[in-house]
């Protein structure tokens, strides 16, 4: 299948991982040579730590000769059956980016990869009928979920085909109908704005808390580990998008504010919660 990807950060580079991985060509579009040179870096990386974990059945460099990247999106596959948008939390960049892609990849299956943003909103002025959600979690070659989003406008082949595409990826499918965070990300930022809150308080330490979710409710990682891992930068937009659409339970805690300010954003600043 001829794939695209638009967005070369951690999030789009584990993407087209996945999509290389499972034998598909992958076009990845980012903004300019450097980011391209970058993403192109970061897909290589991520392949070759797969396969030093005896998680590939073809060799990285086999695989990356799918692999084209470039620098403008008119640069994508006209032949694309399905592109992915993972673009940055913000709505009118996705639209811009989705119309423009929309244009160029006149069949493509149209999918965001965003963990909170209206589907129904992102399909303003697009061809809605094929424009699903198609929410992946970090890191993206390991975990197993996808988040299927769709609204009221997509055409039932459209999300049956998305379904098994990912279902072909290895990937294991919930389906969700488009509302303010989704099922996973409204659950996922309420238990860590709860945590952050504990943290502020002075309840407990972040170890102990994240020690009580994992030991005493059998969670993989605690939620202030899995906060640093996503980054605080990307939990506070979340937290204040929700705020806004669900009420103020979902508020983001000033400690998580003052910590993004001092650029505190998790694993990838080597601060937040924890040291990295």
């Amino acid at each position: 299948m001829i794939t695209g990807v638009v967005g070369g950060g951690t999030m789009g580079a584990g993407i087209a991982h996945l999509l290389l991985a499972g034998g598909h060509d992958v076009t990845l579009a980012e903004a300019g040579p450097e980011r391209s040179d970058a993403a192109r870096r970061a897909v290589a990386a991520s392949l070759a730590k797969a396969a030093e974990r005896g998680k590939l059945a073809v060799a990285p460099e086999e695989l990356l000769a799918g692999l084209t990247v470039v620098d403008d999106l008119a640069g994508l596959p006209a032949a694309a059956e399905l592109v992915v948008e993972a673009v940055p939390e913000d709505v009118d960049l996705k639209r811009r980016v989705l119309q423009q892609v929309a244009s160029v990849c006149p069949q493509a299956v149209l999918a965001s990869n965003t963990s909170s943003l209206s589907i129904s909103a992102l399909a303003e002025d697009l061809p809605g009928e094929r424009l699903v959600g198609m929410h992946f979690f970090n890191p993206v070659p390991v975990q197993e979920l996808v988040e299927l989003v769709h609204h009221a406008g997509v055409g039932p082949d459209v999300v049956t085909r998305v379904r098994t595409w990912a279902e072909a990826l290895g990937k294991t499918v919930i389906e969700v109908r488009d509302s303010p965070g989704f099922a996973t990300s409204r659950l996922g930022v309420a238990v860590g704005m709860e945590a952050i809150r504990m943290l502020e308080e002075g309840v407990a330490g972040a170890e102990d808390i994240d020690t009580g979710m994992r030991l005493g409710y059998g969670w993989p990682m605690g939620p202030l580990r899995l906060t640093d891992l996503v980054g605080l930068d990307v939990r506070l937009a979340i937290a204040e998008h929700l705020a806004a659409e669900l009420g103020p339970r979902f508020t983001p805690p000033a400690l998580l504010r003052a910590k993004v300010d001092r650029g505190e954003l998790g694993r990838k600043a080597g601060q937040g919660f924890f040291t990295w």
